[in-house]
This record gives structure tokens, sequence and C-alpha cells, in this order.
């Protein structure tokens, strides 16, 4: 994966598409606005994008750049890929099938189903549901598009990051990514290599990074815990592994404790409504885990917006 890819994707997705993508704001603040003790922080509010997450953008260059068969396209998905999927297909015209594990919160489900796509509950983690979704893409020969490690998907992925720099006139001085498969850390380092520092973060129910960097390599890992419906994720991706061994030095872990309280502070006092995967760049900020310069510029992206409303009250 490299800026190439990505600015392969950005074009793809662009031409004849700016009805579906949204180019999602960067809300600019001095770090005292989050009581963070560095100059600036960049909020990435993409969880305002097309289906309520960064995902849109992999999905839909994963759609484009492939021959479409009658049988749609196929996905597993702890619910956001699968949102996305169902977003893209549907402006496209095509059919679409999600398998989504029993972890996946209701008000994920419905609205893969407001979305036209037939959903499929199956399986006590992401794996497998995803062991499922290959069983029966073999069956109707469906194009399958996977959460976080297909090239497309994480080039996709990659122009989030683009964008940032584009909005903000520069690449931020560090970039605060939650990571479960690996997707969005493989499209973000991949696009800013060395030019900033890329901060991996994970729950401490969710740390498949983590542990590989601990192994050595890609290994299984049992997830669980809050953010386990987006970051659940058995085993880091290949794309991910890859990059991140090339151009990210820091993968922290954080409690659920930390996320919740993160997430709530969101929308307490900024009236940002985000899931839990989203509020880990704050944690990190919140518990010190991660601590910036003074003079730095942290960029934090909100990732996704697919939640139950009243769990924040």
């Amino acid at each position: 994966m490299n800026r190439s890819e990505i600015e392969s994707a950005s074009a793809r997705i662009g031409a004849g598409n700016k009805a579906f993508l949204r180019e999602t704001p960067l809300w600019r603040l001095p770090g005292s606005a989050l009581g963070v003790g560095c100059a600036e922080v960049w909020l990435k509010l993409e969880h305002l994008q097309v289906g309520g997450s960064f995902k849109a953008r992999g999905m839909l260059n994963r759609l484009l750049a492939n021959p479409m068969p009658a049988s749609g396209v196929i996905v597993a998905s702890g619910g956001n890929a699968g949102i996305a999927t169902a977003a893209a297909a549907r402006a496209l015209g095509v059919a679409c099938e999600v398998f989504v594990p029993e972890v996946s919160p209701e008000a994920k489900r419905a609205r893969l189903r407001d979305l036209g796509a037939t959903v499929v509950v199956t399986g006590a983690s992401y794996a497998e549901a995803y062991e499922a979704c290959v069983a029966r893409q073999r069956q109707t020969g469906a194009l399958m598009t996977h959460a976080y490690d297909q090239s497309e998907v994480v080039a996709g992925a990659g122009t989030l990051a683009r964008e940032i720099e584009a909005q903000g006139g520069r690449a931020p001085d560090s970039v605060l990514v939650s990571v479960g498969g690996g997707g969005l850390i493989g499209g973000v380092a991949a696009w800013f290599e060395q030019r900033c520092r890329v901060v991996a973060l994970e729950p401490e129910g969710a740390p498949t990074l983590f542990r590989a960097r601990e192994a050595g390599q890609p290994v299984d890992v049992a997830v669980g815990g809050i953010a386990a419906d987006s970051l659940g994720a058995r085993r880091i991706g290949a794309i991910a592994w890859q990059v991140t061994q090339q151009h990210v030095n820091d993968a922290l872990l954080l409690p659920d404790d930390a996320i919740l309280a993160a997430q709530r502070w969101l929308w307490k006092e900024m009236k940002l409504a985000v899931e839990p995967a989203a509020a880990l760049g704050l944690a990190a900020l919140q518990t010190g885990a991660y601590r910036p310069r003074v003079d730095e510029t942290v960029a934090l992206i909100l990732c996704g917006a697919n939640l139950d409303p009243a769990k924040l009250a």
C-alpha cells in the first residue's frame, strides 16, 4: 500500500460520486478546548460520512474497481463495513448481503435493513460471521468486500488522511488512529508515511496489533469489551501489518472505562455522538497514554457514529 494507490482511489471515488461520498469537516481547536496541553487538536468528523463511518470510502472504491456480478456484493462485518457496503451498493443499484455477528448492535442491523441489505446474524464473533460469509460467497459468486484487508478498501480509507492534509494545509504532527482489523491505520499510515507520527490505539479487550507486535507476526487474539462490535477483528490484517511495520512506532492499549468516559465527554461537551471506537483518540489524551508536546498539532479521527443514542444518556 502506498500513496499512489491512495491517489488513484481518490480519483476513482471522486469521479461522479460527489452525491454519495462527503468531504467531512475538519474541526481545528486549541488544545485547551479539550483540556489537552498541546497547540491544536484537529477533529476529523468522519462520523458524518455516508453510512456513519470512514468505511464508505473503501467500500465504494472496492465496488468501482471490480466487475459487478449479477449476485451483487457480500460482506461480513461488525456493522460499519456492512453499512458502508450496503450504502455503496444501493447507490450503484446492486444487491447486498451482510453477515453480522451476534454482538453487533440492533441499531446497526436496523440501519442495514433500511439500506436494503439482506442481513444474516450468525456467530459469536466477527471471525465466525466471516467464515459463514465466505461459504455463502462460494455459493453465489457475489463480489466479496472485506471489512479491512483488501487493497481497494485500505486505499479508500487512506483518502481520509489525504483529505485531512488538504483541509489542514499540511500534515498534522501526529494522528491517533483506532485499530480493529487495521484498514484505517493502514490507509492513514500509508498516506502520511514518516511525515507525521501515527499512533495506533486499541481497547485492552481487542489488542490485535499490540499482540502481533509482541509476537513479531499477526496472531489470533480473543476479543471483547465495549468496542468489540467495530474493533472486534481477531487478527490484524496483512496489509495493515505490513504498513504499520514500516510507518507506525506506537501501539497503545486503553481500558474500556477510559473509552466510555471519552465517548460521553464528546457528547456532553461537544455534542458529538460517536461510537466507542471513535473515542479512543480522546481517551488516549485524557488518560495521558499519549502525551503530546506543547507545540504539537494532534489529529483525532472520529471514525464512526453507528450507535444507539440512548446509550449516551
